[in-house]
């Protein structure tokens, strides 16, 4: 008998040894044990979705009023954290080595609360999911009632309304920005046909099964991951509203930034667009046409203000206006894999010159192949536009924000 199958043979029967005589039923690891423990010995019942960014000090907090708001439920919470700076996943495992019902998801080189959210939700056996903030604006009171809606199978979803009667928002104390997510909602119910007080909402409840149904059809862009869910799934969802006491932020930052608006709008187009243009490249083609007017403007300026001589007019057009494509795709296109850092940005500054440089290249010569060939000189310019634009795209992509 070969010596493989020998040792092989002899460690199943040490294996049926060990089962038998009760050893490894006995120690089925003390974790295992902990686990079951901590979860009151009953089968998971709900997983609460944390998507972070720079939550270090909200985490223990909100996880002892998720443990007094869900006692008598089995649940655990998935922190899922986007490489915060602080070391929200470095206390998130922490907190894991402490209370087996949280996990953390490390997120290297991705961002995006949608993203986050379904990563988190597609990560949990339980048959519920809740997606909340960690910033102690969602209140976890509202938990065991969301849940027994769902659970009761009376509704497919709960969502926590800061807009519905009894909700208030006095707390927030953020008039601006109630404003814009009011329009937001407006916008959101004309789009999708949602009739919600609040589709915008960033606290919601659903079954798992209805949401990793349609996972593979989430655009995952933006940060309103119910709005996606809510206009990606085909059937109807019978959905039930809680009132929310939106409360002020505890710690840490917002994860909305000046890009909130356009945000929105971005995940409206990937939505009903992107299945025919790409978002990313709708979005990089977009900045270009807009550096072209810059790149206009900047000519004229110095040409007829300065009397400037035309090499250098056009020269510094050209840096003026790549300068303005790199920082608007950086800040907009690019958005979840942002550069930030002088380095890192001077870095990514000239490596989109360069690449831009290429793409001139390609431009100037499909336009004069196709004009040899006897095409119109607009036709062959504009096909050579294109080339070029899906040339910088790709390398752009692939050089400054992405990786070898």
């Amino acid at each position: 008998m070969d010596r493989r199958v020998r040792a092989s043979t002899g460690s199943a029967r040490s294996f049926d040894k060990l089962r038998m005589s009760g050893s490894i039923a006995d120690s089925q690891t003390p974790a295992r044990a902990e686990r079951v423990e901590a979860r009151g010995q009953s089968p998971l019942q709900l997983a609460i979705v944390l998507p972070t960014l720079n939550e270090r000090a909200n985490l223990r907090p909100l996880v002892d009023r998720l443990a007094a708001a869900l006692e008598g439920i089995a649940w655990e919470a998935i922190i899922v954290d986007d490489d915060s700076p602080d070391g929200t996943a470095e206390e998130a495992r922490a907190i894991s080595r402490e209370d087996l019902r949280v996990r953390v998801i490390h997120r290297i080189g991705r961002r995006g609360l949608a993203s986050a959210a379904i990563e988190g939700m597609c990560a949990t056996a339980a048959p519920v999911v809740a997606v909340m903030d960690a910033d102690h604006q969602h209140d976890p009171a509202l938990l065991p009632g969301m849940f027994a809606a769902v659970e009761s199978g009376e509704y497919d979803m709960a969502v926590a309304s800061r807009f519905t009667e009894g909700a208030s928002t006095e707390a927030w104390n953020q008039p601006g920005r109630e404003k814009a997510s009011g329009l937001a909602n407006r916008l959101a119910r004309k789009v999708t046909g949602v009739q919600l007080s609040d589709p915008m909402s960033g606290y919601f409840m659903l079954r798992a099964d209805t949401l990793r149904a349609d996972a593979h059809r989430l655009s995952g862009v933006g940060f309103k991951i119910l709005l996606d869910i809510l206009a990606t799934v085909e059937r109807p969802l019978r959905v039930k509203e809680f009132p929310l006491a939106f409360a002020a932020r505890a710690e840490g930052e917002s994860k909305l930034d000046r890009t909130i608006v356009f945000e929105f709008l971005v995940g409206l187009y990937d939505k009903w667009l992107g299945r025919f243009i790409p978002t990313r490249f709708a979005l990089f083609g977009t900045i270009g046409a807009a550096g072209v007017g810059v790149h206009m403007a900047v000519l004229a300026t110095m040409l007829r203000l300065f009397g400037t001589g035309f090499l250098a007019a056009q020269t510094t057009a050209a840096v003026v206006a790549m300068t303005f494509n790199f920082v608007l795709n950086n800040w907009l296109t690019y958005a979840d894999k942002r550069l930030s850092g002088f380095t890192a940005i001077a870095r990514g500054w000239a490596k989109f010159g360069l690449t831009c440089s290429v793409g001139l290249l390609a431009n100037v010569g499909v336009a004069e192949v196709l004009v040899e060939r006897g095409f119109h000189a607009y036709p062959a310019a504009v096909a050579g536009i294109i080339v070029g634009s899906v040339w910088n795209y790709a390398l752009s992509s692939r050089f400054v924000w992405g990786r070898y």
